[in-house]
């Protein structure tokens, strides 16, 4: 391929050597020809995963999320740099042969958990942000073309930086019904939102292979 977007959804750098995920997307980006997304989060906590070491503590994993941040864009400069973190200190004294060919740096997504101000100020500071909504008791609540719109205005009114930014969507349209596909889009489109991320967790490979086929839905 020579235009498609190359990425996870999403990368837990709060659970990754930070070096490692820079060298590794970089040494990607650079494969690509500039086409890599770094999707960010805190990670979902799987059963388990506190008897094997793994941190679970939410407040802990954003702290390492936010330093991991900050790393991986300081290696992506490829100039030498300290950070004295909580969690990471780094003392890198000589120039980083292994950026990426997209600058400033490589797009960096990370999701927002809308009017949780910590979560939407992290990706503000970023490349772009995919929402999402958290229910009183503490499950994921489905995102509106409403929700995308105040998301909207918040960025609009509290991003610093005027690069671009994305508002990404997770959603599931119909197999074998474009029209319908579009009819489910348009309104995350017209409300703001700039990618439409096709969630077919459960779905099989065959019916992912085949909504691939049918292309992306337009609006």
């Amino acid at each position: 391929t020579q235009r498609v977007r190359i990425g996870t959804l999403l990368t837990p750098a709060s659970r990754r050597r930070p070096w490692k995920l820079a060298s590794e997307t970089a040494t990607l980006d650079r494969l690509s020809h500039g086409r890599v997304i770094l999707p960010v989060g805190l990670g979902a906590i799987d059963t388990g995963f506190d008897s094997v070491g793994e941190q679970v503590d939410r407040k802990i994993r954003a702290q390492l999320l936010d330093e991991s941040l900050e790393i991986i864009t300081r290696f992506w400069s490829g100039q030498p740099f300290q950070f004295d973190g909580t969690h990471y200190h780094v003392n890198w004294g000589v120039d980083w042969l292994y950026t990426p060919v997209q600058t400033p740096r490589i797009p960096i997504w990370a999701v927002g958990a809308w009017r949780k101000e910590k979560s939407m100020l992290r990706a503000l500071r970023y490349d772009g942000v995919l929402i999402t909504k958290m229910q009183g008791n503490g499950s994921f609540g489905e995102v509106t073309p409403v929700d995308v719109q105040q998301v909207k205005q918040y960025v609009d009114q509290n991003r610093v930086e005027k690069t671009p930014f994305d508002i990404i969507i997770e959603g599931v349209t119909p197999i074998g019904e474009p029209e319908q596909a579009e009819a489910v889009v348009a309104p995350f489109a017209q409300a703001g939102a700039t990618w439409w991320i096709e969630s077919m967790w459960g779905s099989s490979r065959k019916d992912v292979a085949t909504r691939i086929k049918q292309g992306p839905p337009r609006s």
